[in-house]
């Protein structure tokens, strides 16, 4: 009988206990040994300081307490092996749990990741994004159209507009020109100072002449 069928107790065959069963046995029993294990402890303490209390003086009871403590000391060692192997084997199981629940999820998720994918095709996919791309472009047609301006005076041409602008400027200028005297009729500057009679006319001439500069330039 193995080491597991002492620790379950004969089961039906094929009837295998769960990891969360099998953990909790391992523990139960694990428990037990370490109470055991500290029991047998004391036993070999108190074997020992019998030994010493009787000493040379009473070899027959000293060699007795010296042969159940190595007794003891044994059943320790086994008890220590043990427990190291179903700590290992609670370890394994905690582990074989823990990766059958993991892969129980991803079971679950690739199924689900499949029922979603199940209506769908790449080709269909690739040609839905070129629809939505055309009707991004068509909405964009749509905005550019809606937004430009629309009504009187669309039908002109505007470089044609731009130099009826420039005539219109240029006999401003000419008109500007006709209303100033040559610069060689000027009349002379009087060498007498100016009355300050008008400050504002001597502010005009300056001006006049500041004109006449820039339309003979």
């Amino acid at each position: 009988m193995s080491f597991m069928e002492k620790l379950f107790g004969s089961k039906k065959k094929g009837e295998v206990p769960s990891p969360q069963e099998a953990i909790q046995k391992l523990r139960e029993v694990q428990e037990m040994l370490t109470k055991k294990s500290e029991f047998l402890e004391k036993k070999v303490d108190h074997e020992l300081q019998t030994a010493k209390k009787a000493g040379t003086k009473n070899k027959r009871v000293a060699l007795a307490a010296l042969k159940r403590k190595k007794r003891y000391e044994k059943q320790l060692q086994q008890i220590d092996g043990t427990l190291s192997t179903i700590e290992f084997q609670t370890e394994a199981l905690e582990n074989a749990s823990t990766n059958t629940e993991v892969l129980k999820v991803m079971k679950v998720s690739g199924q689900a990741l499949k029922g979603a994918h199940q209506n769908l095709d790449v080709d269909q996919v690739h040609d839905i994004m070129d629809d939505l791309a055309e009707q991004h472009e068509v909405a964009n047609e749509i905005s550019e159209a809606i937004s430009a301006p629309v009504g009187f005076g669309q039908d002109y041409d505007e470089d044609e507009l731009m130099g009826e602008l420039e005539e219109l400027e240029q006999e401003e200028i000419d008109s500007q020109l006709l209303n100033i005297e040559e610069p060689g009729t000027l009349p002379s500057v009087p060498s007498a100072s100016v009355p300050a009679a008008s400050a504002k006319a001597q502010a005009d001439d300056d001006e006049l002449a500041e004109l006449n500069a820039w339309a003979a330039a």
